[in-house]
């Protein structure tokens, strides 16, 4: 990974310096390749069988910020963020397995004999999986790369703000998304110019369990 003295590497500082920020300044413009890095560290997330669901469509020029701002109900940090990534689900990423697990053999990971194992016992499970046990198990996944996406985005000095509030059925309209994606989230990256809000949180014992 490209290393930079501006980054923020100190875990305790990303996680704990992270914050939902709305407003951006609209002309700072990231770079395609600060973008793929992110996406690069991205993929680091876990994902069930590693086999990888998630797929990012990333919407940086005008044109398609100005047709998704009433999508997105109208939200103003549409607009200024330098990019907006949508979070997409591929209900058939399964079928990736044959290209992630040969890749794995190819560099000695597990041996050819294994991967044939593993990718003949992945085709067998998804064909009996239902649709809705599918979209539950790209949901999760697309949930923990969006989490790590934004840690990413932060460990860069950029800010970010997750977004569920926006017509998802619309925007697959406008953006042309196939029927085999679900459309998760949409994530604002860019330059703050204004901090977060301050947050509060429950304290640990009100949401830990420990089980006897």
């Amino acid at each position: 990974m490209k290393t930079d003295t501006n980054y923020n590497v100190n875990f305790f500082d990303i996680v704990r310096g992270r914050r939902s920020v709305r407003e951006y300044d609209s002309a700072y413009k990231m770079t395609k390749e600060e973008v793929e890095e992110i996406i690069q560290d991205t993929l680091i997330a876990p994902s069930a069988g590693n086999l990888q669901p998630t797929r990012y469509m990333i919407i940086h020029d005008e044109e398609s910020k100005n047709r998704l701002y009433p999508i997105a109900n109208h939200q103003a940090q549409v607009k200024s963020a330098s990019v907006v990534i949508a979070i997409l689900g591929d209900l058939e990423g399964h079928t990736k397995a044959e290209v992630i697990y040969g890749e794995a053999a190819e560099k000695g990971y597990m041996t050819h004999e294994v991967k044939n194992t593993i990718v003949k016992n992945y085709s067998a499970l998804f064909s009996r999986l239902s649709n809705e046990n599918l979209r539950e198990l790209v949901t999760f996944d697309a949930g923990l790369a969006t989490m790590q996406l934004m840690l990413a985005a932060r460990a860069r000095n950029y800010e970010t703000n997750p977004m569920s509030g926006f017509d998802k059925e619309r925007f697959s309209k406008e953006f042309g998304v196939e029927d085999r994606y679900v459309v998760m989230a949409l994530v604002t990256i860019g330059k703050g110019v204004k901090p977060g809000h301050q947050t509060t949180r429950l304290p640990v014992e009100q949401v830990t369990f420990w089980y006897k």
